[in-house]
């Protein structure tokens, strides 16, 4: 059963790899890089090797410090929801022309919620392995937190846009990034202790 956990662990994480390579080539191109096919193929194939390469080193981490496998499954499914945010952001920015203000704070609400709800899924079902439904209960939780989660994020991406960006689309990007950053360790923090705690969890705590 473990080994087939494993190689489960191993086929998501590759693929998340792959969409991840996949993605970031949409905020790259709103940044103005010329998207090449030797590009194309060299954002897709090195996410894929590097993700499960990552993966292995934390696994091997784990045999120490046990929790460090889970935030591996959390770190990749983290990444896919950072692009997801990411490419929806850059794509309303690339469609509407705004990149600072009113709109971006509306453009990173929006793509955030998406990426939460991605979210939701893959931290549910694959990094912290809920065996049970999904009940009102939980949900409000994950709701409660992730609107937390949202609101650092925005507050975070937007203060620096404000105060310390110059309104450009690499500005917004910083911005977008490090509100991720923050509110990436609230989450796990959170849906690991409260929204998906488990007695395994505890265990491993201990």
């Amino acid at each position: 059963m473990v080994m087939v956990n494993i190689k489960r662990d191993y086929f998501l994480v590759t693929i998340i790899g792959f969409l991840v390579g996949l993605l970031v080539l949409i905020p790259a191109f709103n940044l103005g890089l010329k998207i090449t096919i030797p590009i194309v193929l060299i954002s897709v194939v090195g996410f894929s090797l590097f993700a499960p390469l990552a993966f292995t080193i934390l696994n091997f981490l784990s045999r120490w410090v046990p929790v460090f496998r889970q935030f591996g499954k959390f770190a990749a499914a983290g990444t896919l929801n950072a692009l997801i945010d990411l490419s929806i952001l850059n794509l309303l920015i690339f469609v509407s022309g705004f990149a600072s203000g009113v709109f971006y704070a509306l453009f990173k609400s929006i793509s955030f919620l998406l990426a939460t709800t991605n979210s939701y899924l893959w931290n549910k079902f694959w990094t912290f392995e809920s065996r049970l439904p999904v009940s009102g209960k939980e949900y409000i939780k994950f709701a409660l937190f992730t609107l937390v989660g949202v609101i650092i994020n925005v507050s975070v991406a937007t203060s620096f846009v404000t105060f310390l960006g110059d309104g450009s689309k690499l500005a917004a990007n910083i911005g977008a990034l490090i509100g991720i950053f923050v509110a990436l360790t609230w989450n796990f923090l959170s849906y690991r202790n409260v929204v998906f705690k488990t007695k395994e969890a505890l265990e491993i705590s201990n």
